[in-house]
């Protein structure tokens, strides 16, 4: 009875809480925010991009810049000199444009709505690097408690193989259960390259979120039974219209459609003209023949303006263009708005039965999962359970648990969609304080 004795004690060992060694150098997920935020290099591309679209409104509502001109004027060419003629003249001028009454605060109105369009934008970009941070954090943490589990199959099925083989010498067994147990842990030894594979890739693109080197060591903490929230109830009406007046995206595209109205505006200015003014002051030299006296110095005032006078091929076709650009904007802005309240449909969905399934196999299939081990394990002791149907409750209690944990990381990764999708950066959170 010494093999039974040995496969009791393994199975009280594979039953006891999994203790994983300690790390100093593990990952939170609230760590995993905090670098992500601090350190990718395309939030701080898209906050930087803000920023110089912020400099933009007082640009474009400045006055152009003037003109300082100088002449020599009037220079007859076969002696070039200043005194000769009455007209020649050094001549200083200054002139200024300026836009017809409006235009200039209209290019201003536009831009400072475009640039709140870009800071919106970066929010946007926060709350979905957010969320994909957590996917793959999530993703990570599944797959390290899939290995664990995986490793500890391994061990099981080395102990049976052992337990198989004995039996087999002393003609109490089978080959077949020897040869059985041996593929088993061939398949196990498979599918943890498969997972170690799959979590090199997670790893990769964790750190990229978080702006570090694609092979940063990455510890996730161990996880251990995980709870419910049952009690909060998650309302997809009130977070359509929580988006509808904070998801950045839509904000964003609310303040290009006010730009597209100030754009449409500054085209129909187009018709009236712009002036430019100036004043010219030319120095003489020498003496008038006509009085003998010196020749005084001439002032000059400018002012021109422009004319309109192809009003058909330009400005109307200028407000034309601008009244599509308004038409594309508000359609763009419907669209958005429509796929947001599919994604939180969906996503609330997504969440919904990620947490009836987890609750499923925390109050039913793990449960009965495990009784089916302890049963077929007493059998076996007995003789009454064949070595293959102990192994195949074994193997289906480990691959129940794997499923219980994927369920659970798939729940997570649901909440961090819906948050993104509803404008809000820890939807948990915001929803309990609302």
């Amino acid at each position: 009875m010494n093999h039974f004795y040995k496969l009791s004690c393994m199975f009280l060992i594979l039953t006891s809480p999994w203790l994983a060694t300690a790390n100093e150098a593990s990952l939170s997920l609230q760590q995993a925010e905090q670098l992500a935020l601090q350190h990718n290099p395309a939030l701080a591309a898209s906050s930087k991009q803000a920023e110089a679209m912020a400099t933009m409104p007082s640009q474009v509502g400045s006055l152009p810049d003037p003109k300082v001109s100088f002449y020599a004027m009037n220079f007859p060419v076969d002696s070039f000199s200043s005194k000769q003629e009455n007209m020649t003249q050094l001549q200083l001028g200054f002139s200024q444009a300026f836009p017809f009454p409006g235009k200039l605060g209209l290019k201003s109105e536009a831009t400072e709505h475009m640039a709140a369009a870009a800071l919106q934008n970066t929010q946007e970009f926060r709350l979905v690097l957010l969320r994909n941070t957590r996917i793959h954090w999530w993703n990570l943490a599944y797959l390290d408690k899939a290995l664990s589990i995986i490793r500890r199959n391994q061990s099981l099925l080395r102990n049976l193989v052992k337990i198989a083989e004995t039996k087999y010498k002393t003609g109490k067994g089978l080959q077949q259960d020897v040869l059985l147990a041996q593929l088993e842990l061939s398949k196990l030894l498979e599918r943890e390259l498969r997972l170690k594979g799959a979590r090199e890739r997670q790893r990769a693109t964790l750190n990229a979120l978080l702006g570090r080197a694609a092979n940063t060591v990455i510890t996730i903490p161990s996880q251990e039974k995980f709870e419910v929230e049952n009690s909060i109830q998650i309302d997809a009406s009130k977070l359509k219209n929580w988006a509808r007046s904070h998801r950045p995206m839509l904000l964003a595209m609310g303040m290009k459609v006010d730009a597209s109205d100030s754009m449409l505006a500054l085209a129909k200015k187009g018709y009236y003209p712009d002036f430019n003014v100036g004043a010219a002051y030319g120095f003489r030299q020498g003496i008038n023949p006509a009085n003998k006296q010196a020749r005084p110095d001439f002032a000059s005032i400018m002012l021109s303006m422009s004319i309109p006078l192809y009003g058909a091929s330009k400005q109307d076709k200028a407000v034309d263009q601008r009244m599509a650009e308004k038409a594309r904007a508000q359609f763009s802005r419907q669209d958005i708005a429509n796929k947001v309240d599919a994604d939180i449909d969906s996503a609330v969905s997504d969440v919904r039965i990620a947490r009836e399934q987890v609750v499923l196999f925390q109050t039913g299939i793990l449960p009965q999962a495990r009784l089916t081990t302890s049963s077929m394990l007493a059998g076996y002791q007995v003789n009454k359970v064949d070595f293959l149907n102990l192994v195949r409750a074994q193997l289906n209690e480990f691959n129940t648990d794997i499923q219980y944990w994927h369920q659970v990381s798939a729940l997570h990764q649901a909440e961090a969609t819906l948050a993104a999708a509803a404008g809000k950066e820890n939807l948990i959170k915001d929803i309990t304080h609302e």
